[in-house]
């Protein structure tokens, strides 16, 4: 198996992850009005600063508040996300996973068709 590439998020991390590669780069108060009522100012302060030490969030200081954006793009998280699950609960075998995938939440006409393009796209490369 492949030596992971960095730290992996947690839920809650995943979360304010998801916010900021929507939003852009954010300062906490921000994201907690992204993220709902649920979560409290203290708790997502404590938890990006904890992603700032692992390495997953760039803190930069704009006058008095802290902006926080994601420290890699979003597609090589999600990648890396992907291999690790693939690795870890597929024996990294990208057809179980796939199979077990879309057997646990079915793909609407539209997916299907991207999915189907994207696979002959990756057979045209392989030529």
């Amino acid at each position: 198996m492949d030596e992971p590439s960095g730290p992996k998020p947690t839920k809650a991390e995943l979360r304010i992850l998801q916010a900021l590669w929507t939003l852009g780069p954010s300062t906490v108060r921000e994201i907690i009005e992204s993220l709902g009522p649920d979560v409290g100012y203290t708790t997502a302060l404590k938890t990006m600063q904890i992603m700032v030490e692992k390495g997953l969030l760039a803190r930069e200081e704009r006058g008095r508040a802290h902006v926080y954006r994601p420290v890699g793009p979003e597609a090589a998280a999600k990648r890396d996300l992907v291999g690790d699950l693939m690795d870890r609960a597929f024996g990294g075998s990208a057809r179980d996973m796939v199979m077990h995938a879309l057997a646990a939440k079915p793909a609407s006409a539209q997916e299907l068709g991207e999915i189907r393009r994207m696979i002959d796209e990756m057979e045209a490369r392989r030529g």
